[in-house]
């Protein structure tokens, strides 16, 4: 199946990775925005933070163009939690083997990276303490909707090759 070159193994992982990052970049986004959304700051206000990375508390001025921002930035996260996946599923196999079980503790990975190296070295405004429902909210988003995801999309993409 595959051609001369690797092609089509380079663009099954293309089409893996894309995949994989649009339906975490999804179920993430769609909890973010229920949970934190209509049941605290608003939709708007969530993905605006989410820009703030880049743009810090002016993000918060700039209306829905910073959120669609924020949008862009969630899925360019999710994307990259997807090709670190399927990149690291190339050297250790047990990623594709047993894709529920790596799937959330690589999302819990991705919670810890994001939660203390990446917020911490962003211009987003200081983070509050993650307690009480809102960790517990985060720990299921990150298990089960990002890692878990792109696990079971990286394994079934295996699976067909």
């Amino acid at each position: 199946m595959m051609k001369t070159g690797g092609t089509t193994q380079s663009a099954n992982a293309v089409k893996t990775i894309a995949l994989a990052g649009l339906t975490a970049g999804i179920l993430d986004g769609l909890d973010a925005a229920i949970i934190l959304g209509m049941l605290g700051p608003g939709v708007k206000r969530v993905f605006q933070y989410i820009a703030s990375g880049l743009l810090g508390p002016a993000s918060f001025q700039g209306g829905w163009a910073t959120a669609c921002l924020g949008i862009l930035l969630h899925f360019t996260v999710a994307t990259g939690a997807a090709a670190t996946y399927y990149l690291l599923s190339r050297r250790l196999s047990i990623l594709v083997r047993k894709p529920v079980l790596c799937g959330p503790v690589f999302g819990l990975g991705v919670f810890a990276f994001m939660r203390y190296v990446v917020i911490p070295l962003s211009a987003v405004p200081k983070p509050r303490p993650l307690v009480g429902w809102g960790l517990v909210n985060q720990l299921i988003a990150h298990t089960v909707f990002v890692g878990l995801s792109i696990a079971l999309i990286v394994a079934r993409s295996e699976r067909e090759v």
